[in-house]
């Protein structure tokens, strides 16, 4: 009868830890007159995760720009005082009030369509409650990811290597910037957002604005 009882509360427990972790990874959705990005999130970073899709869900992302563009390297965006700014207005120093905690995990790294949290510069690494940015970056050599490498607790897999050679990245961001999600389509777009012509604080002469919407 115990051991029957022990099985019964173990398969419970089992149950109920199932029940409380998501099968997938959220989808989300970011509409341009470049074209439509889509992200998943991860589950591993669920404080990034449950945020992003709050904001999302508010529709707080709605009308911001793309304020920040650099060619080979990222797009950033999320600024909320970046919706219906000035051609003239600085960006880039808006935000919700808040930060959340760096969520680092050697899985996850600075590739080619990583969603990643801007932040300031703070000894703990946190993040801006708001603003992203979508990595573009380069292809890197193997003899850069050497030197990469050399600096990591953690060494990048064969998988990683192969990413960053094939797909490219910003391998000098991992570890310092928190890795939340990657795009699953629409990687032509971030190539097309980041060569637009751009005007000073590397602000788009044309503003990118976007729209967020849940997707499953």
């Amino acid at each position: 009868m115990k051991k029957l009882l022990l099985l019964f509360t173990a398969a419970i427990m089992t149950t109920t830890l199932q029940a409380q972790k998501p099968d997938t990874d959220p989808v989300v959705q970011i509409t341009t007159d470049y074209g439509t990005i889509k992200l998943k999130l991860y589950n591993e970073t669920p404080k990034h995760r449950d945020n992003f899709l709050k904001l999302a869900k508010e529709g707080f992302y709605d009308g911001l720009l793309f304020h920040r563009v650099i060619k080979d390297f990222m797009i950033q965006g999320g600024d909320p005082n970046s919706k219906n700014a000035k051609p003239d207005a600085m960006l880039g120093s808006g935000d919700v009030g808040y930060t959340i905690p760096a969520e680092f995990n050697p899985k996850f790294i600075h590739k080619k369509g990583a969603l990643c949290a801007a932040r300031t510069e703070n000894p703990e690494k946190a993040s801006s409650g708001c603003q992203f940015y979508i990595v573009q970056g380069k292809k890197c050599t193997d003899a850069e990811l050497d030197r990469y490498d050399s600096n990591r607790t953690v060494k990048f897999t064969t998988e990683q290597r192969n990413a960053y050679k094939t797909l490219g990245g910003t391998p000098f961001l991992d570890m310092n910037y928190t890795v939340y999600g990657e795009v699953i389509s629409g990687l032509d777009v971030i190539d097309k957002i980041a060569a637009v012509k751009t005007a000073s604080a590397d602000r788009p002469a044309t503003d990118v604005k976007m729209t967020v919407k849940l997707v499953k």
